[in-house]
């Protein structure tokens, strides 16, 4: 599998063919000896569980956090003083990054601030740990490659599955050709834990949330608690809703078993059909499909229903003359085709996905090597890009083509999704 995704990595890096005349600060390896030593940047959800996950890694130390929320702040800073790690705090995460002893830093903010926050930071000679999906707009996902081209620094998108052995093995007999031809992939992820988010009125941020901060560059409007924390997800000021939260996840391995670059088309139907009069503003239920050169991708996504495909609330399903593939987060099988190839029993998950990550992430600090790095930024920004053009499809409501070449649409009005509108004093950085 390892000659399987530096190839797939090799040809996601072609969208910055010849970047690498720009870079400017050399990668200079830590040794194995020496402390890396990191920061986090949004620590509420998975910037925390990232940052523990470093932890386990003996030659990491974590010395700084960073959250516009002091409560989740204090919290932290306390969670890791019952454990001997003396951290120092701040609300400001430029002011985090203005610390040279830091090698490293975890950007577990709102998808709006990852473009933002992770470009400053390979600026300030940091390697970036960031969450999926790495931009919130197909422009920010191109920021960001020319970002770390340019800098140079080791740049880790937290699409963890990529370390997972299983989902190798699965890709790996997907190559074999054993299925014969592969028509159709379905991925998809159904919710039932979903449920409805119940209209809330206005309010005045909790005591100790810098709101203003947590807003950066996304539009002002009076603070709700159905946009703040988790459920940011679901707004598109923020987000992208299912479909950069878990799509980005599912359709990055259907990408990967088909060697996909671009789609040449995409059309999305879907709606609030399951909670229409609830708070949230992206689609409890989508299907996309993508065009590709003699076959399909399918997403399909829904919440509060756990019945998915193949029994499954999520997976991805490799469609084949002689038989599927399917393969979810718990492990693989095939189910065959009669008389045309023999079923393979489920092989289930053995390993931590999101600790391999991690330790993968520190291993090429070390060594400096970028090809051992399992989602580099390329990798992380080629399929946030496909699941933006999902919803870019959805929210236009029309079949939409891409033109590879121009890097746009044919459709003006889908080109107006190409990039998220920036307020508050905020630009979109400029990679020279």
């Amino acid at each position: 599998m390892k000659n399987s995704r530096r190839s797939f990595i090799k040809s996601a890096s072609t969208l910055l063919a010849g970047a690498s005349l720009l870079h400017t600060l050399p990668l200079r390896a830590i040794a194995p000896s020496d402390r890396i030593r990191i920061g986090a940047i949004g620590i509420n959800g998975m910037g925390w569980s990232d940052l523990n996950a470093l932890l386990k890694n003996p030659a990491v130390e974590c010395v700084a956090l960073c959250d516009v929320d002091k409560n989740v702040l204090d919290k932290r800073v306390a969670e890791l003083a019952k454990r001997d790690i003396k951290v120092k705090a701040y609300s400001d995460y430029r002011q985090l990054l203005d610390d040279k002893s830091i090698d490293a830093v975890v950007i577990g903010t709102p998808d709006h601030w990852h473009c933002l926050q992770m470009t400053d930071a390979c600026s300030a000679g940091k390697h970036v740990y960031v969450e999926k999906p790495a931009g919130n707009s197909i422009v920010e996902c191109n920021t960001m490659m020319a970002a770390q081209a340019r800098y140079n620094r080791v740049v880790q998108v937290g699409q963890w599955q990529r370390s997972q052995q299983h989902f190798k093995d699965a890709i790996d007999f997907v190559h074999s050709g054993q299925l014969g031809q592969v028509r159709l992939v379905k991925a998809w992820a159904y919710m039932g834990w979903m449920k409805s988010i119940p209209v809330q009125p206005d309010g005045t941020p909790p005591a100790g949330v810098d709101y203003k901060s947590w807003l950066g560059p996304a539009a002002t409007r009076p603070f709700n608690p159905n946009r703040f924390h988790f459920n940011f997800r679901w707004y598109w000021d923020y987000a992208g809703g299912l479909m950069t939260d878990w799509g980005v996840h599912l359709l990055d391995y259907a990408l990967i078993g088909m060697k996909a670059q671009s789609p040449k088309s995409i059309m999305a139907a879907g709606g609030k059909f399951a909670y229409p009069d609830d708070a949230a503003e992206t689609p409890d239920t989508l299907t996309t499909v993508y065009e590709f050169d003699n076959y399909n991708i399918q997403w399909e996504s829904a919440t509060g229903i756990d019945g998915g495909p193949y029994n499954r609330t999520h997976g991805i399903a490799f469609i084949g003359n002689n038989g599927t593939l399917v393969l979810d987060r718990g492990g693989w099988e095939v189910i065959p085709e009669k008389g045309k190839m023999e079923a393979i029993a489920r092989k289930p998950s053995v390993d931590n996905g999101l600790d391999l990550h991690a330790k993968n992430f520190i291993e090429v600090i070390q060594s400096g090597n970028m090809n051992d790095l399992h989602c580099p930024i390329a990798a992380g920004a080629h399929i946030a890009t496909t699941a933006q053009m999902g919803n870019i499809a959805f929210r236009t409501g029309k079949k939409i083509y891409w033109d590879d070449k121009k890097k746009a649409f044919t459709d003006s009005e889908a080109n107006k999704f190409l990039a998220a509108a920036y307020h508050n004093g905020y630009k979109i950085p400029k990679i020279g």
